[in-house]
């Protein structure tokens, strides 16, 4: 079963993180959404305190989902998803549009994804934890591969310790070094999920173009694509306030 929390009352909306993030990425804004819903904030497989597995792709991560809605009662839900996480809600919107009420995707596109994330993989990679490196240690090393600061502050939250003295990652490495290419799949060609659908971009972010936009329409038909200006691909970290306001002028 996946990790969660649970908070607020009304309709269950769920929100899904992006690759190497967690739950606790949306807790301020989960808070927020939680005066009008159920909040569910999920840790996906092979993230944060949910099951590491061997297997790891949409589809299976879709079912985690699935089974976290049949176990926990959940029908007509909402759906945030952002990045990977987007991914994971457009298929399960699309496999399932008996579950999902409305679709909510930021900053990603149902289309292939080239790989690159590798200087953030050898950042990561770079880390030797039998040596029981303090975080400031671990952040030294990453910075050699990463120099961009928040990029680092968002993927220092994954460390925890595991022991006193021995620190750890949380997301499972060793799974994703030889399944990067699961993260780049496009949405099946001829899946469609025909219920209202926000799709909403940073205007600095190169993740949904223009050019994109028949191709979510293909998928999407009754999709609202919609831009925060001046945001990257973290939106609803950069930009919380507006990006909030868009989700409940969709959902309302």
């Amino acid at each position: 079963m996946l990790y969660s929390k649970i908070e607020g009352s009304g309709q269950p909306l769920l929100i899904l993180h992006g690759f190497l993030g967690m739950s606790d990425n949306w807790k301020t804004l989960a808070t927020q959404f939680a005066t009008n819903f159920e909040v569910h904030t999920l840790d996906l497989r092979n993230h944060g305190r949910s099951l590491q597995s061997e297997e790891f792709s949409y589809e299976v991560m879709v079912q985690d989902v699935f089974e976290y809605c049949q176990a926990n009662n959940l029908t007509k839900i909402f759906i945030i998803g952002h990045s990977m996480g987007g991914k994971v809600a457009m298929l399960l919107a699309t496999r399932h549009p008996e579950l999902v009420s409305k679709l909510i995707v930021a900053d990603i596109g149902p289309k292939f994804y080239p790989q690159h994330h590798q200087d953030i993989l050898a950042g990561l990679n770079a880390v030797d934890f039998s040596i029981k490196p303090s975080r400031a240690d671990v952040e030294e090393i990453m910075k050699r591969f990463i120099p961009d600061f928040g990029t680092r502050q968002f993927l220092m939250k994954n460390l925890y310790w595991q022991e006193p003295g021995q620190l750890a990652f949380r997301f499972n490495l060793a799974v994703f070094n030889h399944k990067m290419d699961e993260i780049g799949v496009p949405l099946p060609e001829a899946l469609v999920f025909s219920n209202p659908t926000l799709f909403i971009r940073g205007g600095s972010s190169n993740y949904i173009l223009d050019s994109d936009f028949e191709n979510i329409k293909e998928h999407f038909p009754k999709a609202t694509i919609e831009t925060i200006p001046n945001v990257g691909h973290w939106l609803h970290a950069e930009n919380p306030a507006e990006f909030h306001l868009k989700v409940m002028s969709f959902l309302e």
